[in-house]
Order: C-alpha cells, then sequence, then structure tokens
C-alpha cells in the first residue's frame, strides 16, 4: 500500500479527511466499528484543569504535548462516532481523597446520556472506598480506572484489598495506568501491581499503554495471568517512539497475546491525530486478524457487546 493509503491526514484532525483515513482503515482490515477502552471524558472544570496541566509540561508530563482535540463534548462525542467508534469510555481519576465518589457520579449520569459509552467508575484509597466501588458495581459500572502515577497511590495499600477482590469477583475490567511512563512515580512498574495480582490472579487488570516503558516486564505478567490485557494506547506512535520505544526483540509476543490487547488511544488527549495509533497498529504487520481482534472483537467480547464489528467476521 502506498503512504496515502495508511492513513495520511491532509486536513485538520477531525476533518473529513481524518474520517475517510479511518474508513479506509477499517475497510481494509474487514470492521465497521471500532472499540476504544480508553479516551477520555470528565466534568467540564476538571477536563480544563488536566488540560492546562499538559499545557504547562507538568512534571508528569515533561514535555511539550498539545492537545489535539480541544473539543466541546459534544463535538468530542460526535467525532469518536463519525470515526466509527462504537463503544468507548469515560476514563476518569481521582488525584487526592474526597473525589472518586462525585467522579463516579458524574460518569454514571454520562454514559446515561451517552448510550455508547461503556459506564466507568474509578477510586482511590481512603475511608469508604469499598462502599462506593460496590454502588458503582451494583448501579452497572463496566469499566474502572486506576491511575497509580497521578494519584500515587500504592495498589496494595490495605484499603484497596477488598476492591480488588470485588472488582475480581465481579470480572469487571480496571484500566490501570501503572507503567513509569512518561515519569516513573514510587508505586509505578511492574511490582506493585505485580503483587496485586499475586493474590487477585482472576482479576482483569487492562495495563495501560502497554505497559510504557517496562513493555517486557508487562508483558511477562499477561503471559503469566490469563486474564491480565493489555491497551495500545500512544503506544508504537512516532510520539512515544521518541522516549520509550517498544523493544524490537518484544514483538514477536504481541502475536501470542492478540486475545488481550485492546485497542486504546487516550482521545482527546493526544498529541497526533486519532488515524496514527491505527496506522502504526497497521505497521507491525501482524495481520488483518491481529488488528479486527485488537480493534474489535477482544473489546467487543469483553464487555459483551453486541452488533455490528467485523465485516464478515465472528467476534
Amino acid at each position: 500500500m502506498d503512504d496515502q493509503e495508511v492513513g495520511e491526514v491532509t486536513d485538520v484532525p477531525g476533518g473529513a479527511d481524518e474520517i475517510e483515513a479511518v474508513r479506509r482503515f477499517r475497510e481494509r482490515i474487514g470492521l465497521d466499528a471500532l472499540v476504544d477502552v480508553h479516551t477520555h471524558f470528565m466534568p467540564d472544570r476538571v477536563l480544563k484543569k488536566v488540560w492546562a496541566y499538559f499545557d504547562a509540561a507538568g512534571p508528569l508530563i515533561g514535555r511539550e504535548w498539545p492537545i489535539t482535540y480541544r473539543h466541546e463534548e459534544k463535538e468530542r462525542i460526535e467525532l469518536l462516532r463519525a470515526l466509527g467508534v462504537r463503544a468507548f469510555t469515560s476514563m476518569l481519576y481521582p488525584h487526592k481523597p474526597g473525589m472518586a465518589e462525585w467522579l463516579n457520579g458524574w460518569a454514571a449520569d454520562f454514559a446515561a446520556r451517552t448510550p455508547d459509552c461503556l459506564r466507568t467508575a474509578t477510586f482511590f484509597p481512603e475511608e469508604g472506598v469499598e462502599t462506593y466501588v460496590r454502588e458503582a458495581v451494583e448501579g452497572g459500572a463496566r469499566i474502572f480506572k486506576s491511575h497509580l502515577q497521578v494519584g500515587a497511590y500504592d495498589p496494595n495499600d490495605e484499603r484497596l484489598e477488598p476492591v480488588w477482590g470485588l472488582l475480581a469477583e465481579a470480572g469487571i475490567p480496571v484500566v490501570t495506568h501503572c507503567g513509569s511512563g512518561p515519569a516513573p512515580g514510587r508505586y509505578t512498574g511492574p511490582g506493585p501491581v505485580g503483587r496485586v495480582l499475586a493474590r487477585h490472579p482472576r482479576l482483569r487488570l487492562v495495563v495501560a499503554h502497554m505497559g510504557m516503558p517496562e513493555y517486557a516486564d508487562f508483558l511477562d505478567l499477561a503471559e503469566r495471568y490469563g486474564e491480565v490485557r493489555l491497551d495500545t494506547t500512544m503506544a508504537f506512535t512516532e510520539f512515544s517512539e521518541g522516549f520509550a520505544p517498544f523493544p524490537a526483540g518484544a514483538r514477536s509476543r504481541l502475536a501470542g497475546l492478540g486475545d488481550r490487547i485492546l485497542l486504546g488511544t487516550d482521545f482527546p488527549n493526544i498529541p497526533y491525530p486519532y488515524v496514527h495509533q491505527l496506522d502504526v497498529l497497521e505497521r507491525l504487520g501482524l495481520g488483518d486478524e491481529w488488528l479486527r481482534a485488537v480493534c474489535h472483537g477482544n473489546g467487543a467480547r469483553l464487555f459483551g457487546l453486541d452488533g455490528p464489528g467485523a465485516v464478515g467476521q465472528a467476534d
């Protein structure tokens, strides 16, 4: 295929050219829809603070990070739909006590008015965490977010022990930023979350960003624990390869885990067009069947989604 065919975007990101480029990607691999497990929707004032932090290249960022899709909420939702994303998430996370339960309330309302959003929830090690996590689960939460870097908490905090057990028993995935990229935290890396998995081997832990930059270590965990998954968020992109390249020797392991790798993008908080994430996955050369699984089938199966997906293929 020529360079134009692999997704060159000639107008502004989110414009007609990018929408067409994503449509061509889906057509090439035999999909009519995508499932993106790592997108961010938050209360407006929280999201604007997040964007301000990115604009200032804060210490957890450490470099220029322009927000490509700095649009109003409605426009962002409509763009994901135009790109063919049939299911997405509202990844939100607290950085201090007293935030999580309020964020969960907002996320429940957002999912209620946005049917294609998988109802998302979060937590923090604090008094009452088991209670509000259980309430979120019983209320219909389908995915949780845990951000060990921003939250700066130990996943082995004793207050979280019943939470991990509850989520493991319920089979609800937890997207966890546990890798040390783009900047290490006190509790990032494979060690802390690995100890959680040793106690809760059935936990459906989704390692955000493929565990960047400790990719090989998190591949080890996925190979050891059958319910561990990895999302592709920002991995393999030119932006990330510049400071945390995926080891060439580990690429062969991606094929063996093809049923447990999920499309994630970090939309809208990405410094490049959405289609670039899809292009770099295609350039891995792992084949259309692998791409269909990563970009739709694995997520559809994990969340029990019915309806459109692989053209002429069963999920």
